[in-house]
């Protein structure tokens, strides 16, 4: 479990002319490639499960351009500005931009087109792992979201086209020294019995 802040990537789109904007800051079920270790050949993937938002505090969320605390608010949920929702999908946004310069200019860009993506910032307090030493693969799976503190239009989502945003390689990297640390162990047990 990581109660540290993380951030993934997903589709937004304006529809009409009240700055109104839909789409998706997470998808359930799409087995997505977050980072592969140079080092061993391992490679991270990551799922969201259905019911992962059921339980998770999603009542004070912002939306902000790229994440940024010096930006401007855009929506909010506390003022009902912004709704999310869990749906069959995924974690689905519907949101009214504020009528502000930086509201008018998001809104632009993603009405035409060059803001397309949208992330998310959220904590987990569930989650379980599949890791298949011989194929070299570790798989998270997102079992329960804990709180969810924004979302985000992005210009640059890590992986563009999947659902998810790449997180920093330090996890990775502790994660891998975390396993190879409990395999290091497994063996010395195993000398020492023999």
């Amino acid at each position: 479990m990581t109660t540290k802040r993380e951030y993934r990537a997903l589709d937004v789109q304006a529809e009409g002319e009240d700055m109104h904007v839909t789409g998706y800051a997470a998808v359930f079920n799409e087995r997505t490639l977050l980072w592969e270790s140079e080092y061993s050949g391992y490679r991270y993937y990551e799922m969201i499960l259905p019911g992962a938002f059921v339980n998770a505090d999603m009542s004070d969320v912002v939306m902000r351009y790229n994440h940024g605390d010096s930006a401007m608010v855009l929506a909010r949920t506390s003022n009902n500005t912004l709704q999310l929702a869990e749906d069959s999908r995924g974690l689905r946004i519907s949101a009214t931009l504020a009528d502000t310069t930086a509201g008018r200019d998001i809104y632009a860009l993603i009405k035409r087109g060059d803001i397309s993506k949208m992330s998310f910032a959220f904590t987990v307090t569930k989650e379980t792992a599949e890791d298949d030493r011989e194929a070299k693969t570790y798989l998270r799976k997102i079992e329960t979201f804990g709180t969810i503190f924004d979302v985000a239009p992005v210009d640059f989502p890590a992986y563009d086209g999947t659902s998810l945003e790449a997180r920093s390689a330090d996890y990775f990297r502790q994660l891998e020294q975390t396993m190879q640390e409990a395999e290091l162990r497994k063996r010395l047990r195993l000398q020492t019995y023999l």
